[in-house]
Parts: C-alpha cells; sequence; structure tokens
C-alpha cells in the first residue's frame, strides 16, 4: 500500500481558517489525479482541493463542514488501491450474467467516476433556485461539469426535476424560501434556518467595521451620459473588432475616477493610525456580485490601462466570480472602490467605504430626464453619482471637487485624453 496525503491548500496571511464544504468523494471510491475532492471555503474564495495522486480515497480525516486551517491533513489516498469498481475477475466468472450488465455504481467507478454531477459554484447555485439536480442537467464542461450556461440552457427548454419518491412524513428542502403559490398554501408558513457562509460573515463583519471606524458622509451629483453614450456607439463596432471585447460604460468611469484622484490624491489615501498615508500608485477596486455574495476584485495601477486593458480585466473578473474561481490576491489592497448599482436598477444609493480606503463612487441606473439646459426643459440621459467618503481625512471641499471633475471627466471625454 502506498498512501498519499492530502492537505488544506495555503492560505492567504490575513486568512486564518477555512470551513470545508461537500465531499465529492465517498472512501473507497476510486479517484483520478486532478479530480476536485472538495471545495474549501474562506472568508474571501472558495478553493478547490485536487487529487495529488490517481487511487482510492482510503480516509477522510476531516468531514463535511469540518474548520480547517492551510496544510492540515484532510484525507488519505492509496495509490495502490482499485477501488470498489474491480471486481475479483473469479467473481466474475462465476456470474457472467451479473457481469454482462454491472451496476450503474461500479459502471461509474471502473471508468473512474463520473464527474458529470459535479456542477461548478454557479451552476449549482442556479439549479438550486430552479429545483434542479445535476443529474437533470447535461454537463458540457470540464470533465462533464455542469456550467452555469448548461443550467441556463435547461432551463429555456423547459428542464424538470426529475421524479423523486419521498417518505410519508417528510417535508421537501427548501433551497429558498417562497410565498406560497395558492391560497390552499396560505397555512403552511416555512422557514429555513442557513448559516451564513464565511464570506457573508466577513461582509457583515467589514461593513460593521466601516461604520464604526469611518466618519462616512455621502455627497452627489448628476451627470448627463450623453456625450459617453455617443462615443461608444461611435467607436462600438471598430473597439469590439480590435479588442475583441465590447465597451462598456465601467471603464468610462475608472478613468473618470482615476482622473480625479490625481487631482485631490487625499480620496486616494488611507487612515494608519494617527497617518494619512498617501499612495502614489492607483488600485480601483470594482464590486461585483457572486453566487456567494458581494466580492470586490482589484484592477492593480487603472491609470496605466487602457480602455480595452479596463474592459477585458473586468470581463475576466466577472467570470471568475460568477464561477467562484477569483484567487485572494485578485481582492487584496485597493485604494479606491466603485459600486456600480445600476445594473441591477438602482436609482441612488449611499455606499459603504470598503476599509481601509478611504472613498467608494456609486454608479446608478442612466435614465432619460427632464433637465434644464440655457431655460429650456429638455430630455437627457442622466446618471446619479454619489461618492461616500471618510470625513476624518476628506474635507467636503476635495469630496465635493473629486465628484465634480468625476462629472466633468464624463461629460467631456476628451479631458481624459488631455488629463485636464
Amino acid at each position: 500500500m502506498s498512501i498519499v496525503e492530502v492537505k488544506v491548500p495555503q492560505l492567504s496571511e490575513s486568512v486564518a481558517e477555512a470551513t470545508m464544504l461537500t465531499w465529492k468523494k465517498k472512501a473507497g471510491e476510486a479517484v483520478a489525479v486532478d479530480e476536485i475532492l472538495i471545495e474549501i471555503e474562506t472568508d474571501k474564495v472558495v478553493l478547490e482541493v485536487p487529487a495529488p495522486s490517481a487511487g482510492v480515497l482510503a480516509e477522510i480525516v476531516q468531514p463535511d463542514g469540518a474548520t480547517v486551517v492551510a496544510e492540515q491533513l484532510i484525507a488519505r489516498i492509496d495509490t495502490e488501491g482499485k477501488g470498489a469498481a474491480a471486481a475479483p475477475a473469479a467473481a466474475s466468472a462465476a456470474a457472467p450474467a451479473a457481469a454482462a450488465a454491472p451496476a450503474p455504481a461500479a459502471a461509474a467507478a471502473a471508468t473512474g467516476g463520473s464527474k458529470s454531477d459535479v456542477a461548478m459554484p454557479a451552476a449549482a447555485k442556479l439549479l438550486a433556485d430552479n429545483n434542479l439536480k445535476t443529474g437533470d442537467v447535461a454537463g458540457t464542461g470540464k470533465d462533464g461539469r455542469v456550467t452555469k450556461g448548461d443550467v441556463l440552457g435547461a432551463v429555456a427548454s423547459g428542464a424538470k426535476p426529475a421524479p423523486t419518491v419521498a417518505a410519508p412524513a417528510a417535508k421537501p428542502a427548501l433551497p429558498q424560501v417562497a410565498a406560497p403559490a395558492r391560497a390552499a398554501d396560505l397555512g403552511e408558513r416555512p422557514e429555513q434556518r442557513v448559516p451564513m457562509s464565511r464570506l457573508r460573515a466577513r461582509i457583515a463583519e467589514r461593513l460593521l467595521q466601516s461604520q464604526s471606524t469611518n466618519a462616512i458622509l455621502t455627497t452627489f451629483n448628476e451627470v448627463n451620459m450623453a456625450p459617453v453614450m455617443e462615443l461608444r456607439k461611435r467607436f462600438q463596432d471598430s473597439f469590439t473588432k480590435e479588442h475583441g471585447v465590447k465597451l462598456g460604460f465601467m471603464s468610462f468611469f475608472v478613468k473618470a475616477a482615476v482622473h480625479a484622484l490625481k487631482k485631490y490624491p487625499v480620496i486616494n489615501a488611507s487612515v494608519d493610525g494617527n497617518d494619512i498615508l498617501y499612495h502614489g500608485y492607483f488600485d480601483i477596486g470594482i464590486a461585483v456580485g457572486s453566487p456567494r455574495g458581494l466580492v470586490v476584485p482589484i484592477l492593480r495601477n487603472a491609470d496605466q490601462m487602457s480602455f480595452a486593458d479596463i474592459e477585458k480585466k473586468i470581463a475576466e473578473y466577472g467570470k471568475k466570480a460568477q464561477d467562484g474561481k477569483l484567487g485572494i490576491e485578485e481582492m487584496t489592497g485597493g485604494t479606491f472602490s466603485i459600486s456600480n448599482g445600476g445594473t441591477f436598477g438602482s436609482m441612488l444609493s449611499t455606499p459603504i467605504i470598503n476599509p481601509p480606503q478611504s472613498a467608494i463612487l456609486g454608479v446608478h441606473a442612466t435614465k432619460d430626464r427632464a433637465v434644464v439646459e440655457n431655460g429650456q426643459i429638455v430630455v437627457r440621459p442622466m446618471n446619479y453619482l454619489a461618492m461616500s467618503y471618510d470625513h476624518r481625512i476628506i474635507d467636503g471641499r476635495e469630496a465635493v471637487l473629486g465628484l465634480v471633475a468625476m462629472k466633468e471627466a464624463l461629460e467631456d471625454p476628451s479631458r481624459l485624453l488631455f488629463d485636464i
């Protein structure tokens, strides 16, 4: 017997421990090299633990839900084991009929185990939302994994959950608690208690920290998005053809933010004890919704990035967030953040600062609104901007002028070209 140990991957210096999610294999089952055995959740990311060698999962040391630390032993693999699928030759000869029609579980194990019952994190949430199981959807991802696109396609084609037979006294599981669909159901008042994930608990902790340690104030302004929309429409086709990515609005907001931060460096600074730490670089955090909660990946040196660089990186981060693939290093740091509630239709909000940063820009939905220009009422595509800032180090003057600088850059994008 040759045993290989499976250990918790290296965690970030700021992450002390993690939580084991659900084992994808049982003890005694065959595993292939690099096959994902379990996912481990930290307060920032979900890490996949692959099998370091092929063989049989001889022992599971840490069960589902266990709290673990970096390099901790969680399982052992017997690299010389054959698994439950390796039936003795004598048994096969003695039972030719059974050998001709092996049990489904044995057949799957003989091929190294089916992976089509494994769903990516984003797909798993969609499955639960639509009351589907992984077996209801054909996977097209790597090793037969079910992807978000697979689930969306199945839902669009009218996929239905596979019928199940439940014990008479048992009630159906509640992936999400919903209101009764019919008047006859009004007598039932379902509830479900679900522990916070590490990420959700960390979000709650940081939001409370932000509000308790920062003197948060928010300033507002409105911006006429017509110039950006016209510029975007004019160059969209050539931009997409040249760079392989669409020209969105977020790259304009990032550029406008950097433009303002250069003019008013204190907005890009942070508090360190009794000192103000001024940053000579511009690392912009982009708030992104994911199935696990809000994450804020960082655009490093955003001042040195082109429009195409920004759009490509945001697209990359968006996909990684949906698939649960963002790395810890991609969400660490940042000197200023942008939150786009307009994606979901928000008209106005007061965003909360992401510590240790001192300011955050809130972007909202662009809507046609009646405004006054030269004494005339006209219709313009308007967006309300909100910037929350730490009043301990940022005075109202810098905050207001900083937001005005962003407004002016968006209403006259040529300012970004000449840095004026």
